[in-house]
């Protein structure tokens, strides 16, 4: 079992920054206010102060090697559509690597960041931004939604956080979790616009390897194989 120290905070420019500075142990730190928060790449996250579960998580994930490593963003991403479901009467998905999505909007943001050692994982960080009560979101991202949007209820934060660590332990310990990975897949099912290069292109899921990669099959049946930020999700509101 994961005996997660929680500590609360008002405000911090990143959790992940905070969690590498401070972090020990397995270690879960909540934050009601992010200066700085950070989603993949250079995005950034909006939150308003108090309403939306902004966390991270320091684990030690023994047996995980550098190679397997995506294991990671599957457990969390699993746990975290685990979370979720019972909230929300809508099927809640994953979009490829780790965005958690209900139909066509975005309800939680992931950042993993794995410190290495060798060909070991010494520690790992999981950034989680998670829209519980916020209702209105200002910034230019596209497909913003919250569990209050959705339900038109409160959610308790601290509940949703215990939940969602109950879930982690559970998707630790599932050994089919790669599996309930590709079940909960956003778009699995059918042909939908994607751009690589410069290039739109119409394509089917077929899966994820061990790696992450996201294998993808076009109109002309012919494989093509992504890694993370080389291709991306037409969504067109």
């Amino acid at each position: 079992m994961m005996n997660f120290k929680i500590v609360h905070i008002d405000e911090t420019d990143s959790t992940n920054r905070w969690m590498k500075e401070n972090g020990e142990d397995e270690m879960v730190v909540v934050a009601d206010y992010q200066t700085a928060g950070k989603g993949c790449g250079q995005n950034s996250w909006e939150s308003e102060r108090g309403k939306n579960l902004l966390m991270s998580v320091l684990v030690h994930p023994k047996k995980v090697s550098a190679r397997t490593q995506f294991i990671i963003t599957q457990m969390v991403s699993v746990a975290l559509c685990n979370t979720l479901e019972p909230l929300i009467d809508k099927p809640v998905e994953i979009k490829w690597p780790n965005d958690i999505y209900v139909g066509d909007k975005k309800i939680c943001g992931v950042l993993i960041e794995n410190r290495l050692e060798g060909r070991r994982i010494r520690d790992c960080v999981i950034g989680i931004g998670l829209n519980v009560n916020q209702t209105e979101f200002l910034s230019d991202a596209p497909n913003p939604v919250s569990i209050k949007q959705l339900t038109g209820r409160d959610t308790d934060r601290d509940e949703l956080l215990a939940s969602f660590l109950n879930k982690l332990q559970h998707a630790a310990d599932n050994k089919r979790i790669h599996l309930d990975y590709m079940h909960r897949l956003y778009r699995q099912k059918g042909l939908h616009p994607f751009m690589a290069n410069g290039n739109r292109f119409m394509a089917t899921i077929v899966g994820v390897n061990d790696e992450g990669r996201l294998m993808l099959q076009d109109e002309q049946g012919v494989p093509r194989l992504f890694a993370f930020k080389e291709v991306t999700f037409i969504i067109e509101n």
